[in-house]
């Protein structure tokens, strides 16, 4: 079964994200004009942009919406590390997929990894990872790593 969800944020305007099974999600845009440093290619950061916003939306897919879990129970998943490597540029107009994937799941952090593919030919352009860790965020000035709580926990362990 696949699901179709449209995105009403700034970051991921003309985004479609594509779901199956809940092992994947796949976005894909097309690279436009503000996405570009002076030489013409994706200014660097659009990748961790993208990264973030792919992040948001594979826990969205799986049910877990960053911001009902941050109103409803003073939860959030913070970034505590991440990375890129980049193996081919992009260009204006270029159409890409951005797949993440659940990687590795422990008892307060998990690990997303992306790909960012070239739509047309499927060649690998960026790899990239984030680590995320649960957060009681209930103290907006003493965030606190907890545990992921067990009804969380299972629904990512669907995932991985």
């Amino acid at each position: 079964m696949t699901n179709v969800f449209r995105s009403t944020t700034q970051l991921l305007n003309h985004l479609t994200v594509l779901q199956e099974e809940m092992k994947e999600t796949i976005v894909e845009r097309k690279i436009m004009w503000g996405d570009l440093d002076a030489l013409g290619i994706v200014f660097y950061p659009r990748y961790y942009e993208w990264m973030d916003g792919c992040g948001h939306l594979f826990f969205e897919a799986a049910g877990l919406v960053q911001g009902e879990l941050w109103k409803g129970r003073n939860l959030l998943f913070g970034l505590v590390e991440t990375s890129c490597k980049y193996f081919a540029p992009g260009r204006y107009h270029d159409k890409i997929r951005i797949i993440t994937t659940l990687d590795d799941l422990e008892e307060k952090t998990l690990l997303l990894k992306h790909e960012i593919r070239a739509s047309e030919s499927d060649a690998l352009m960026v790899r990239g990872f984030e680590k995320r860790i649960c957060l009681d965020v209930s103290d907006p000035l003493h965030f606190k790593a907890v545990p992921i709580p067990g009804d969380i926990l299972e629904i990512l362990k669907t995932c991985v």
